[in-house]
């Protein structure tokens, strides 16, 4: 890369740190990864062992964030960069690519957990009605809306899927980017002809689990 494509892209990733930086502490470690590699490193103080040009390590966050082109965010272990670690991973846009800007904080670090959603309130026909969280078997994102459902019938909210994540209870699991499931509501786990994963509802109903999503899967459910 030529200097004045690296000025560039160093002002493309100053503008997203800038964005973050009313709530980012000041000793955070930032990291952005793109094609495969580690690109940019503006290490304080956090000493990680990281290599700009270095390739993405298959289980980091960066790997999971262009992956899935969503927010990622958990305590790591020293296998990646050689000391514990907390990483919050978001997808951004660079040069008009998909890339991963990964803000890594002390280990010690303990996110304000926004506090669990005990209901939601959804719209069935004309009527709002607040339903209780453990009714809820799954949660789909469907034609740019949500839904979720009670005894197969279908309740239509206006919070996000990716909110949602945030915001449930431990006994909901994201298994794709359409569907979160109530884990209670699990009859079974199969494979399919292709070898992917399908969860199988108490009420017959069957949701892929995408590829992305299996590694969690099976850690939360152990198996």
């Amino acid at each position: 890369m030529n200097t004045t494509a690296e000025a560039t892209l160093k002002r493309e990733i100053e503008q997203y740190t800038q964005m973050l930086g009313d709530w980012m502490p000041k000793n955070a470690t930032i990291v952005v990864a793109q094609d495969g590699k580690y690109i940019y490193c503006a290490s304080n103080a956090i000493p990680i062992h990281l290599q700009v040009g270095a390739l993405i390590h298959p289980n980091s966050i960066a790997a999971r964030v262009l992956m899935t082109e969503e927010k990622t965010e958990a305590l790591m272990d020293e296998t990646i960069f050689g000391t514990p670690y907390y990483c919050l991973g978001y997808p951004i846009q660079l040069q008009g690519r998909l890339a991963a800007l990964m803000i890594v904080l002390d280990a010690s670090f303990i996110p304000t957990a926004p506090k669990s959603l005990t209901f939601i309130t959804g719209k069935h026909n004309d009527d709002w009605i607040p339903v209780p969280i453990d009714t809820i078997s799954h949660i789909e994102s469907l034609q740019k809306h949500t839904w979720f459902y009670v005894n197969r019938e279908a309740y239509k909210t206006s919070i996000t899927l990716k909110e949602l994540q945030t915001r449930l209870p431990q006994c909901f699991m994201r298994i794709h980017r359409s569907y979160i499931v109530n884990i209670s509501f699990i009859q079974r786990i199969k494979r399919d002809f292709t070898s992917s994963l399908i969860v199988v509802l108490k009420n017959g109903l069957e949701l892929p689990v995408s590829q992305s999503y299996v590694p969690n899967v099976r850690k939360i459910l152990e198996f």
